[in-house]
């Protein structure tokens, strides 16, 4: 169905060229749209036009004619002017708006045609077979962003997203639920990551400038098939999610550069917890305070580098060891060495994925 905010442009164009007053009406004589208030005396002489064989007439000073969706009658044009002037511009705009129908109904196929493609719900050969009818190249090289703003009830992200990216782009913008935005970009030959990166950044910007809040974007893996394109949907979905835990302070991040976070959010609650007190030994990283997790993060950050460690933090190399061995004996785990470094930094990026999950209920 088309916008009645899309109808009253186009009759309100065909207004200023023609300098006639046009509504438009629905099969039932209520207006849907006008460019003056002329015409409710109309709407009672439509269902008499509708009964009729005729596709337009002209009657109480008031010129009808019919607008079709196939066999089914979509909307009734009404004009009110000189007779020969209004039958010409009457057709003109029955023309113009069975050609947004047929816009419309086109743009409603790949909509529901993409949707499904992301959800994953297409055999193979229908991917195919619906991609070639309409019209959508199969061998295009993609990738899927999902764009996150702060819930507005009192304005539309996806009609926001789809103004930024513009009618000419070969993007596809659509939603899949009500909190997210998808884009399928069409980024030509090649994987240029770093474009991907760059436009992501851009359309935060963008977004931000129009008055949107905690804007966070997230995009998949590049694609150069359509019936991959679910795939990198997926990807870009996790990334999502996953950098709320571990990258809560990045807006804009790609599935490839989850690292380790990727596989820990795929693991079930109680292995994990099974994990977790095996390696601290009933107690949690909670309990620790906040001298000893100031000095675990910045000892991290710095690569295992005592030296460096200890500068930053403003204290004696020997205090640093002091703290470090506290740590060992109370866990089983020296930092110093690699593989407990390791071991010491998965458990916390676990024990932060539990208390999201926890969190969020899931």
């Amino acid at each position: 169905m088309i916008s009645n905010q899309i109808l009253l442009n186009t009759i309100e164009g065909i207004r200023e060229i023609s300098h006639l007053d046009l509504a438009v009406m629905d099969a039932e004589g209520k207006e849907v749209v006008s460019t003056a208030p002329l015409f409710s005396e109309a709407g009672e002489l439509i269902p008499a036009f509708v009964a009729s064989q005729a596709d337009s007439q002209s009657a109480a000073g008031c010129h009808f004619f019919k607008v079709m969706d196939g066999d089914q009658l979509e909307y009734i044009v009404i004009l009110r002017g000189d007779t020969d002037n209004a039958l010409l511009v009457g057709r003109l705009a029955v023309f113009q708006i069975s050609g947004l129908l047929v816009a419309f109904k086109e743009r409603y196929d790949r909509d529901s045609f993409m949707k499904n493609l992301l959800l994953d719900n297409l055999l193979l050969v229908d991917i195919y077979g619906r991609a070639k009818k309409l019209r959508i190249p199969a061998d295009a090289q993609r990738v899927v962003v999902i764009v996150e703003t702060k819930q507005d009830r009192d304005r539309n992200a996806l009609e926001t997203v789809q103004e930024l990216i513009g009618k000419q782009s070969p993007d596809f913008v659509t939603a899949v639920d009500e909190n997210n935005v998808v884009i399928v970009r069409d980024i030509g030959g090649g994987d240029r990551t770093g474009e991907i990166e760059k436009s992501a950044e851009s359309l935060k910007a963008q977004l931000a400038e129009k008055g949107y809040e905690d804007i966070r974007i997230a995009y998949g893996s590049v694609v150069g098939e359509i019936r991959e394109v679910s795939r990198s949907y997926k990807e870009a979905k996790m990334a999502l999610d996953v950098s709320k835990i571990f990258f809560s302070e990045r807006s804009v991040i790609a599935y490839g550069e989850l690292g380790i976070g990727r596989l820990i959010y795929q693991l079930p609650i109680p292995l994990c917890k099974m994990f977790i007190r095996e390696i601290f030994k009933g107690r949690g990283p909670e309990e620790f305070d906040e001298e000893t997790l100031t000095t675990i993060n910045k000892f991290f950050e710095n690569s295992l580098n005592v030296s460096e460690t200890s500068r930053q933090l403003f204290i004696h190399r020997n205090t640093l060891v002091y703290r470090l061995d506290k740590l060992q004996k109370s866990t089983g785990l020296d930092l110093r060495v690699f593989e407990d470094a390791i071991t010491f930094k998965i458990a916390l990026m676990v024990v932060k994925y539990m208390k999201y999950m926890e969190q969020y209920q899931y």
